[in-house]
Formats: structure tokens, sequence, C-alpha cells
């Protein structure tokens, strides 16, 4: 039996009808669902096994369709359904940065090549990562040869990117969305708990998993650092197997 996809247009085009009769010759049953509010409040209420979103250009700058989208993505969140996004290039990284929690849905370029939007809904069915598409992690600490080290060990499964300075890292957060912070301890000038405080207090960063790297692993060490309520905490003694386990399992 073909399985469920709900379509939602946020922008109706030809391409759209294109896409629905594509993927019903592929087997799939599939529900068109317009940007009309009161359709986009049935969701709750539907079977499938995948939400499709075809959204407008400039998305992230229009506040209707954003505040539409809000909506879908808590919708599909609540009922632990897989979701795919279909938009123009330019605006996947101000989406991301604007609704951070859009960072862990798959995406699809347009101009839609239809062969490859069949092969990427099988991976998301599937729970395959899209080719190409790596998680991204932001690695904040002052020595930049540790920094340059994690990154080596973590770059063939995660996109990495390196700052030296608490402030920095803010600096780049407010401009690059990312989908977890491993974040040294012990800084100078700004600290990691200093950072970890302005993160938390940020709406565009204050969601994002905060690991915290330290040198020190006595139970009082520990304690102190857990006390912060970060997401997790790496010991910097550790292995790269152990790391990238680690990683995994977060993301």
């Amino acid at each position: 039996m073909g399985r469920g996809i709900v379509i939602l247009a946020l922008q109706y085009s030809v391409i759209v009808k294109g896409m629905e009769r594509k993927l019903k010759d592929e087997g799939y049953f599939t529900t068109m669902i317009s940007d009309d509010f009161l359709q986009i409040r049935e969701l709750s209420g539907i079977s499938t096994d995948l939400f499709l979103l075809y959204l407008p250009g400039d998305v992230a700058d229009n506040a209707d369709v954003m505040s539409k989208l809000t909506y879908i993505c808590d919708i599909v969140r609540q009922r632990e359904n897989k979701m795919l996004m279909i938009g123009e290039q330019k605006d996947h990284s101000e989406l991301n940065r604007k609704m951070p929690s859009t960072l862990d849905i798959p995406w699809v370029n347009r101009p839609l090549d239809m062969v490859a939007l069949v092969s990427a809904i099988e991976d998301v069915l599937e729970g395959r990562p899209l080719p190409g598409q790596k998680k991204r992690i932001l690695i904040v600490d002052d020595d930049p040869s540790y920094a340059k080290m994690i990154r080596e060990w973590i770059k063939d499964d995660f996109q990495a990117d390196i700052v030296t300075a608490g402030m920095q890292a803010i600096t780049f957060l407010l401009k690059n969305p990312v989908n977890m912070i491993l974040l040294d301890y012990e800084m100078p000038v700004v600290d990691g708990p200093q950072v970890l405080q302005m993160l938390r207090q940020e709406p565009a960063t204050a969601k994002i998993p905060v690991i915290f790297l330290t040198g020190i692993g006595t139970k009082e060490a520990v304690q102190r650092v857990m006390s912060l309520k970060p997401d997790g905490y790496i010991l910097k003694t550790t292995t790269r197997d152990n790391l990238l386990e680690f990683l995994h399992s977060k993301l």
C-alpha cells in the first residue's frame, strides 16, 4: 500500500500540481492543502506519513507565511511526523536564522527536479539524511589548536565552524544558524557560563543545544558545570570515537 503525503502549498503554482501528479504516479496517496489558515488548522486530524511544504520566495520576510509556518511546524512536531521543505536556496539560511526550529527539517531547493524530489522523499521516509545535508556545529574555544583538532575529528560527519572567543560566538550565531554549540567552559574575558547565559536570553539562540567542553572531570567540577543546565558536557580528554558517538546521540 502506498504511503500518504500531505502537500502544503504555501504558494500554489503549476509546479505544485505537477509535483502532486508525479507523486501519485509513484504510488503515493496525496492530499493537497492550500495556504488557507482554516485548512491548515485541520492538520492535527489528518493521518499521513509525510508533510511536504512548498514555500514561496522570500519566505522569511513574509510575516503571514511565517505565522502559518510556525503553526504547521508546531503541529507536525506534536504529532512526531516527518516533514520536508521545498524552497529557494537563497531563503534557506535566512529562514533557519529567523526560525531555528526549522534547522532539523530536510530541505530541497527549487527549481525542482522531480526525480531528485522523489529520492529525497524516500530518504526522509526511511530516516536517511539527504545528500549534502550535514548538521552544523559551532566550536567555541580559545585554544585554536584544540578547536581545529575537534573540527578535523568531526568534519566527515558534521559541518563545523570555529570561533575563539565568547563574543565572537554571539556575533556568529546571530547571523548563522547551527544545530549545536560545543562551548569551552573556561575562557578569558567572557567564559562559557556567561556565553550560555547570553544565548539563553536571545530568542534566536535560546533553544540551540549547548554542550560544555571541560578539562576537569572531578565530581565537583562536573556538578558545577551541570548546575548551569547545558544540554551535556564532554571532557576534553575524550577520544574521537567517543566524541562522535556522543554527538550522534544528541543530533
